[in-house]
C-alpha cells in the first residue's frame, strides 16, 4: 500500500503552512492530489497547519458538484471509502502546473476538480 503522503510532501506541506501563516497572500501550487478510485472525491492539498499536523488545507471535491477551499482532517480522509470499499490513494503522477487559486476557479466553473 502506498503512503497517503510521503515524508517529502509532508515537509513541503508544513513549509507552506508556515509561509501561509506569515503571508496571507501566499497562493501555493498543490503539493499532493488524493482521490477515491471508485468514487468522485478528490483533494488537492497545499499546506498543513504547523500547530495541528492533522489539518490540511486545499481544494476538496466530494463529487457532489460543489468543490470548495477549506481545511480537512488527514485522519478523516484515510477513513473514506468509495462504492467498492477502496481506500483513498495518492496520484503518483500528479504535478501541479498552476496555483491553488487557479485550480479552485476552474473547479467552481466546472462543478468538479478536472485535471
Amino acid at each position: 500500500m502506498t503512503k497517503l503522503i510521503t515524508d517529502e510532501q509532508r515537509a513541503q506541506l508544513l513549509a507552506n503552512g508556515w509561509r501561509s501563516q506569515a503571508d496571507e497572500a501566499f497562493d501555493p501550487a498543490p503539493v499532493v492530489k488524493l482521490f477515491t478510485p471508485d468514487a468522485g472525491a478528490t483533494w488537492l492539498l497545499t499546506e498543513i497547519d504547523p500547530a495541528e499536523p492533522d489539518h490540511a488545507f486545499g481544494l476538496s471535491d466530494l463529487g457532489l458538484g460543489y468543490p470548495e477551499l477549506g481545511w480537512v482532517s488527514l485522519e478523516d480522509i484515510t477513513t473514506v471509502r468509495g462504492k467498492l470499499g477502496l481506500a483513498v490513494e495518492r496520484d503518483l503522477h500528479f504535478r501541479a502546473d498552476k496555483r491553488l487559486s487557479a485550480y479552485a476557479r476552474e473547479a467552481r466553473l466546472a462543478g468538479r476538480i478536472a485535471i
